[in-house]
């Protein structure tokens, strides 16, 4: 891409071509126009749209209703074989490559959003309020906003005791509001490249009087007369500093999700807290969220709803209690330190690895109202794929990546019929303490709709991520044949593995390189002519491990893809490739939703 990416209306004559387009660049643009190199009749009519659109034209190479300097009409062989086609003019096939329109990427159809929840993937992070490692990096509020803004629909928030507010510290973060009050707040601007469609409409902005400011949030007042701390979010027994806003200002900060969409959000809570504290959670969630908490069914859950049903809505993912089963737990004292904090990396869930804490502190239980807020997100503890729970419509079950590749191995079509009517969570190990990430490929293709990743890291892992998601609202239709089925049937588990489900196909493709322009330097480096850039292909396909249960070679962490390509280096910021290709033939077992080129 272009550092200094014209605007998309302008309109390039011969003599400026040169100063926006680099010689290799402005070769191969040539070339496509009057060389063998013709363009698809489906490009073609692209151009002729874009032209229409912009320069009012009726046809390629029509007289620009807007003046321009002297241009060349260049013949190709399509051209020369349909008199009644015009040439194509050069300076008109630039503007339309430097526009929107000439985007690579095709569009993505409107999605169908009458499917139950189960049927969708679902983009999502871990350990959201991180900003770096998972041992002694910061921790912020603003991380949610900004994986919201990029698209994310499932954030993770971590909840435990927290102290009782001095008078000091009162009048510090009071100090602090005013200071960050005139700030000015100013969404993200969508892509370019990205077509906003009708599903993915979003709330009208709020009121300048509203929206203008960004103001940090202030402390938590309890509406009972008994003033009481706020819970604190963050990273449990390490280094990592917790969010300074606390869970009112994290509630905050999501509730400014459906800026970008306003499809449901998932947010998952891990809880750590005592009962007393839990009461604070409800009564700031249910203050911060109202209006946009999901309402319960008449009775009880007997079918998932479809995300068509729950726009503007914030789906709770909590531990689920029923109701006779509470129990009482011991309120913890604020004024009196319980939580002894040691390193450790290890990354609880309600399903799986929640009893890494320490073992002489108690484990809190969940209180009703709480769990009452989990609707149709509950977070039941993974036994089997045979228990009870396994086929209670709206439970979620959560597990690592190595519980997950354990599963696999010993009950891998279950799990994958299981996915296809109920939900199911998976994140990376508790030993990943740079904030690596493990391959989400490798759990879609097991049907998981929520694969959590810690999105602080740009790796491979995210790399995927966001070639699974992009141009989308953060909610993606399953591929036919790893959806369950349709509202008000019956969802049984079957041993149909994710090999019977889909047609395999064989994939055969082929990349030209031809020429890029102004690719920025390396930091701290200033001489272009050491730098020498090069293209590097990968192909991230299914094993046929996946399909059949056996042990997946690293055990769905994160890696090159299985099918690699890297070009010759050339040299500077205007490098030309010279058509090198990258090929790959004869790729089996390819289920193309779920394979991805990087």
């Amino acid at each position: 891409m272009s550092r200094r990416t014209p605007d998309p209306t302008h309109n390039f004559s011969s003599l400026s071509l040169s100063q926006h387009v680099s010689p290799a660049v402005l070769t191969y643009l040539k070339s496509t126009a009057i060389n063998n190199l013709d363009l698809p009749t489906s490009q073609l009519q692209e151009l002729q749209s874009y032209l229409s659109k912009v320069h009012g034209n009726t046809k390629l190479g029509a007289q620009r209703t807007t003046p321009s300097h002297e241009s060349t009409q260049l013949q190709t062989p399509h051209t020369q074989s349909h008199p009644t086609c015009a040439p194509i003019d050069l300076s008109d096939l630039v503007d339309y490559m430097f526009s929107s329109e000439g985007n690579a990427m095709m569009p993505l159809e409107e999605i169908d959003l009458s499917f139950p929840i189960s049927n969708y993937f679902i983009n999502s992070s871990h350990n959201t309020y991180l900003t770096g490692n998972q041992l002694y990096s910061d921790s912020s509020g603003d991380a949610y906003k900004s994986v919201l803004l990029r698209g994310c629909r499932c954030i993770e928030i971590d909840v435990w005791d927290g102290d009782a507010r001095s008078s000091s510290a009162e009048a510090e973060e009071k100090a602090e509001e005013k200071k960050h009050k005139y700030r000015p707040h100013f969404p993200r601007s969508p892509s370019p490249h990205h077509k906003q469609h009708s599903s993915e409409k979003a709330r009208p902005a709020p009121s300048s009087s509203a929206g203008d400011t960004l103001s940090l949030p202030t402390p938590w007042q309890s509406a009972s007369t008994t003033a009481r701390a706020e819970p604190r979010v963050l990273h449990g027994y390490t280094l990592t500093k917790e969010v300074w806003a606390g869970v009112k200002g994290t509630s905050k900060k999501a509730a400014d999700a459906f800026w970008h969409s306003d499809l449901p959000i998932i947010v998952s809570l891990e809880v750590h807290a005592g009962k007393e504290q839990q009461d604070v959670m409800v009564e700031i969630i249910e203050q911060t969220w109202k209006g946009m908490l999901v309402k319960p069914p008449a009775g009880e859950c007997q079918q998932l709803p479809c995300p068509g049903e729950l726009r503007g809505k914030i789906l709770i993912k909590v531990k689920y209690i029923a109701p006779e089963r509470t129990t009482e737990s011991t309120a913890v004292n604020a004024s009196t330190p319980t939580i002894r904090r040691k390193v450790s990396s290890s990354s609880s869930s309600d399903s799986d690895n929640q009893g890494s804490v320490d073992a002489k502190q108690k484990k809190s239980s969940i209180i009703e109202p709480l769990s009452a807020l989990g609707v149709y997100t509950r977070s039941y503890h993974f036994k089997n794929l045979s228990s009870s729970e396994a086929t209670v419509p709206c439970h979620v079950f959560s597990l690592s990546e190595k519980k997950f590749m354990d599963v696999h191995e010993s009950h891998g079509p279950t799990l994958f019929s299981h996915n296809r009517n109920y939900l199911m969570r998976a994140f990376p190990a508790g030993t990943r303490v740079t904030s690596s990430n493990l391959d989400p490929a490798v759990f879609w293709r097991k049907g998981v709709q929520i694969v959590a990743l810690n999105w602080q890291k740009y790796d491979a892992g995210v790399m995927l991520n966001e070639g699974m998601f992009s141009g989308s609202a953060g909610w993606v239709l399953k591929p036919r044949g790893y959806r369950g089925q349709s509202q008000g049937q019956q969802s049984d588990v079957s041993d149909e593995s994710q090999g019977d489900a889909i047609a395999h196909k064989t994939l055969s493709l082929s990349i030209e390189l031809l020429a890029a322009q102004e690719l920025p330097l390396p930091i701290g480096d200033r001489k272009p002519g050491r730098f020498q850039p090069y293209v590097k292909c990968e192909l991230h396909i299914e094993k046929p491990e996946e399909r059949t249960g056996a042990s997946i070679e690293g055990g769905g962490r994160s890696k090159d893809g299985e099918r690699k390509f890297k070009s010759k280096s050339s040299r500077g910021v205007e490098p030309n490739f010279g058509g090198e290709k990258a090929n790959f033939a004869n790729v089996p077992g390819v289920v193309e939703e779920l394979s991805f080129l990087r």
